[in-house]
């Protein structure tokens, strides 16, 4: 008994059902639309990915410039050093918080705001103090102190329009201080304008020295509000003393 022989043959396309194609046709589209959103989103993740990597990992968008706004003072290069950006650090990677934080630690700053500038620039924009009165401090030298009573800046005349605030240990967490610029916020602008100097030896003792060498004897710096205007109204009456510890019994000299 022979064997018998097979033999492979290709099919006429035509001995092929139409009907069996159009199946076969219509399993392939949806096979392809099956597959279309992972191809799409396989892409975008492909895509996503070397966007971030780009933009974090690389030095394409990276610190090129620190642009300083604001500053008087402050020199931009202080404001430079202070925010120790290193050059070619990605610019989505720098701490915002941080480099503020450093720009804040130079004493005449009083505020900071810190942006990205795309593509490669950090923006530091500087706020300085401004100052409400000097304080002797050494010899010949001067220390500016801003609203809060911080000191901030040593200089060796006093600025015009500024009055000197005489008081041991000047910072924003000294009583005598604090209680100095309670005065000097309460001032008319009558007493500000002939205002020489505030002297607080303590809470209780303070001292307005006027032009013309005139004193008011404040003693501490509650009823500051009625002390100004009764004060101030005594002004073309007294010629060397005005005692307004007690608003309410005045004596003036």
């Amino acid at each position: 008994m022979s064997g018998r022989n097979w033999r492979l043959v290709r099919a006429n396309t035509d001995a092929v059902p139409s009907s069996a194609r159009r199946f076969m046709a219509r399993a392939r589209q949806r096979r392809m639309r099956a597959a279309l959103p992972w191809a799409v989103a396989g892409g975008v993740l492909l895509v996503a990915g070397a966007l971030v990597w780009t933009v974090y990992g690389t030095s394409v968008l990276a610190v090129r410039q620190v642009k300083v706004v604001g500053v008087q003072l402050v020199t931009p290069l202080q404001v430079e050093q202070a925010a120790a950006v290193p050059q070619d650090e990605p610019l989505a990677r720098v701490d915002l918080d941080a480099v503020r934080a450093r720009v804040r630690g130079i004493p005449a700053v009083d505020r900071v705001t810190v942006r990205r500038g795309w593509p490669s620039t950090l923006v530091v924009e500087v706020v300085e103090r401004t100052p409400v009165a000097a304080v002797p401090a050494a010899p010949g030298k001067l220390t500016l102190i801003d609203a809060t009573g911080m000191p901030y800046r040593e200089v060796a005349r006093k600025p015009e329009g500024l009055p000197l605030v005489r008081t041991a240990t000047p910072g924003p967490s000294d009583v005598n201080t604090k209680s100095a610029l309670n005065v000097l916020g309460a001032l008319s602008p009558e007493l500000r304008e002939q205002l020489v100097s505030i002297s607080v030896a303590a809470p209780a003792q303070i001292r307005l020295e006027l032009s013309k060498s005139r004193t008011v004897i404040w003693g501490d710096d509650t009823q500051s509000d009625t002390k100004s205007q009764v004060a101030t109204a005594l002004l073309k009456k007294a010629s060397k003393e005005i005692d307004v510890s007690a608003p309410s019994v005045v004596t003036i000299r």
